[in-house]
């Protein structure tokens, strides 16, 4: 482990390391473009289409429906898909660029073409994965995050995050809201044990000091965070939170298993609770990501939408928006039940 793992960070801090990047600034302007504006009883989908489906499958997926006659099932396709994705965050992005580039290079001169042809994909998705996370900093994307979620009339909250993958979304929130209670749900122990349980220790969250309202910095360890390795069809839990978030959830059921997972995030909120959605934004940039990226990511159903989109399937589901708008790469609304 690194000194800089170990060290406190300050707030206003911005640091680019091998793997991610320290982002505590407090200024304006967050990345966060309000859509409220929305007419949301007013729109229909003859106003905005259906959204975007990702349809170039990893090579795996394809490989393993060839060889057994049938689709991937879904939580395998899950499984695999945290598995890779997790890799991603593990890389040296610069030193494996300078040995997939001297790797071109030599097949290139000893006549391996298809070697050159595999190096040069291989630079290309770690060229994409350094944008898309070392520099843009939008897969985390910890201000963009905060804007979004800031303004709530939260106290000591009870947080449930469904498809919490490394809970990064549930520590933002406990940061802006301490003292509360966080529950992680995903049906992948992978994501208990690697994608949350190897999440970064010393990754600095800029929340609140409750004691007297100012920004201070919290870390994981701080967090009362408990992980259930469940179905979210079979949670035990009763209407007893006063958030329910999901990140990139919903988007992976077809429009006829929508009203299902829209309706967990009503059912276990206590009335007058907050349910937070995200999904990953419908832009030529997204598109193009999933497509460099297919063998990393695309092992399932998945869509990309636009804000309206997402508004409108929430509003179809007995969901109330109170704030919509987009950050760097997701779409994101905050609502009621209605």
């Amino acid at each position: 482990m690194t000194a800089t793992a170990h060290r406190t960070h300050e707030i206003g801090e911005f640091t680019r390391l091998d793997r991610y990047v320290i982002d505590t600034r407090d200024a304006a302007p967050d990345l966060f473009i309000d859509a409220g504006r929305t007419d949301w009883n007013a729109l229909r989908w003859s106003d905005v289409r259906r959204p975007y489906r990702v349809e170039r499958w990893a090579d795996e997926k394809r490989e393993w429906e060839a060889a057994n006659g049938r689709s991937l099932p879904v939580k395998e396709g899950w499984s695999k898909f945290n598995r890779h994705f997790h890799e991603l965050f593990l890389k040296d992005i610069v030193a494996e660029s300078r040995e997939a580039r001297a790797e071109a290079i030599s097949t290139l001169l000893h006549g391996d073409l298809a070697g050159t042809r595999e190096a040069v994909a291989e630079l290309v998705q770690l060229a994409v994965w350094n944008r898309v996370h070392r520099v843009e900093d939008a897969v985390w994307d910890p201000r963009g995050k905060r804007a979004l979620f800031e303004g709530l009339d939260l106290k000591r909250p009870r947080i449930l995050f469904l498809g919490a993958a490394d809970g990064y979304e549930a520590m933002q929130l406990a940061a802006l809201y301490p003292g509360g209670q966080v529950t992680l749900v995903d049906y992948d122990e992978f994501c208990k044990t690697d994608r949350f349980g190897k999440f970064p220790e010393r990754y600095p969250f800029l929340g609140v000091d409750p004691t007297t309202g100012a920004r201070r910095i919290w870390y994981r360890e701080e967090m009362p965070i408990d992980f259930d390795v469940a179905d979210a069809r079979d949670l035990p839990y009763g209407a007893e939170f006063d958030v329910v978030v999901s990140v990139g959830l919903v988007e992976h059921f077809p429009d006829e298993h929508k009203a299902e997972a829209f309706s967990w995030h009503r059912k276990f909120l206590k009335p007058g609770g907050w349910a937070i959605l995200t999904t990953p934004r419908d832009q030529w940039r997204g598109r193009a990501f999933y497509s460099i990226m297919a063998d990393w990511m695309n092992y399932g159903y998945r869509e990309l939408m636009t804000v309206e989109q997402l508004g409108l399937y929430a509003r179809e589901n007995g969901l109330d928006i109170r704030r919509a708008g987009v950050i760097k790469a997701h779409n994101g609304i905050i609502c009621k039940t209605r």
